[in-house]
């Protein structure tokens, strides 16, 4: 279990793009990149093929570690913890005791 899943809300408190807010579209667990919607854009070159017959410059999200985000509870960005409550372990919001799942 990770503290940061798919779809969670999170601001990016590193880099380029820092106090950016945005959904998480991808997380790679096994090499601790997440890809986060709208921050660390990149430009591509992309050739043209059956699925994109124009080809051309596009512009993409790119992973960034995931250790450069926090999750966005509440508004405010806080810290993940771990606690077991009836038996499964469930992610809980540390300033606030709040479960998260």
């Amino acid at each position: 279990m990770h503290k940061i899943k798919r779809d969670d809300l999170v601001k990016v408190i590193a880099g380029k793009d820092r106090n950016k807010q945005g959904k998480v579209l991808n997380v790679d667990a096994k090499n601790n990149k997440v890809t986060v919607e709208g921050v660390n854009m990149i430009t591509k070159h992309v050739k043209p093929s059956a699925g994109n017959q124009q080809g051309g410059i596009v512009q993409k999200e790119a992973a960034f570690d995931i250790s450069n985000v926090m999750l966005v509870v509440n508004g405010t960005a806080t810290r993940v913890g771990f606690e077991v409550k009836d038996g499964k372990k469930v992610r809980v919001a540390k300033a606030t005791g709040k479960v998260i799942d």
